[in-house]
């Protein structure tokens, strides 16, 4: 397993043998990660390789049957009220009423979170500002594009100022325009902010932008983690996150011929 190890500050996810069977699958196999505070962890994997499970234990959706993880210091298991209020989550559907307005559905959220009077509308506002939704607040969710869904569900799960953001592939199945649009509106959440925040993504480019560390998951268990550019340098200087995703998920055959796509590019360049 490619690692790479430096002395960090208490964690702010820590993540403790966690395990996940459903009868005699083994979904999530002994998996321990930490993530520190104010860090983008990018937990990244083929289809079925456990990155979801690991998420929905990770936000009290779904109990684990082996370890455990801490929470912004709480217990997922003994402590899930507390992990709930110290966090937002984007699950991979869309998930936003599409019969209601933007404000509507926010205001449910805000409920949930128990915001009340002068907080929720401050709240409200100032999550439609920073998504770039005021002006579409009052029409029907309906009618929003796939990238100003993502970008009111982000609002929602911020409406209540998490300390952890947890995002499931928060752009699959949007086209490069509306990604980009979700992702610069991350960015400004994240210079406004010091959340901490764990994504999932099969765009590897997006993960080597905007993660600070990540780690690698295969048939349940991860199989490599440590900086985009740690990861990338192990195989050489011209190799891409593409390139370790293959090497660390792929079959003999793919690795294969992405070693000879390399050394192509390397004779190429004259190296």
């Amino acid at each position: 397993m490619m690692n790479a190890s430096t002395s960090q500050p208490q964690a702010e996810i820590d993540v403790r043998g966690l395990t996940r069977r459903f009868r005699d699958v083994v979904a999530v196999n002994d998996v321990s990660f930490q993530v520190v505070p104010g860090a983008v962890f990018g937990l990244l994997g083929p289809n079925g390789a456990g990155k979801s499970t690991v998420i929905k234990m990770l936000t009290t959706i779904l109990p684990p049957t082996g370890g455990t993880a801490l929470i912004a210091g709480y217990d997922i298991q003994k402590q899930a009220y507390h992990v709930r209020r110290r966090i937002g989550y984007v699950p991979q559907m869309l998930s936003a009423d599409g019969d209601l307005t933007g404000r509507e559905n926010l205001l449910i959220f805000s409920e949930l979170y128990g915001l009340r009077g002068t907080r929720r509308k401050v709240a409200i506002d100032d999550a439609l500002a920073l998504m770039n939704l005021k002006g579409a607040a009052d029409a029907r969710v309906k009618t929003y594009s796939g990238g100003m869904i993502r970008r009111l569900e982000i609002a929602q799960a911020m409406l209540h100022q998490p300390a952890i953001l947890f995002l499931d592939e928060p752009t699959i199945g949007l086209d490069p325009a509306a990604r980009k649009d979700v992702w610069e509106h991350f960015q400004t959440i994240r210079s406004r902010t010091a959340m901490t925040v764990l994504l999932t993504t099969h765009y590897m480019e997006e993960a080597d932008r905007l993660c600070d560390t990540i780690a690698f998951m295969h048939l349940g268990k991860i199989v490599g983690r440590g900086t985009p550019q740690a990861l990338r340098a192990s195989l050489g200087t011209d190799a891409t996150l593409d390139d370790v995703f293959i090497e660390l998920t792929g079959d003999e055959d793919e690795r294969g011929k992405m070693a000879d796509a390399r050394r192509e590019r390397r004779a190429f360049m004259g190296r």
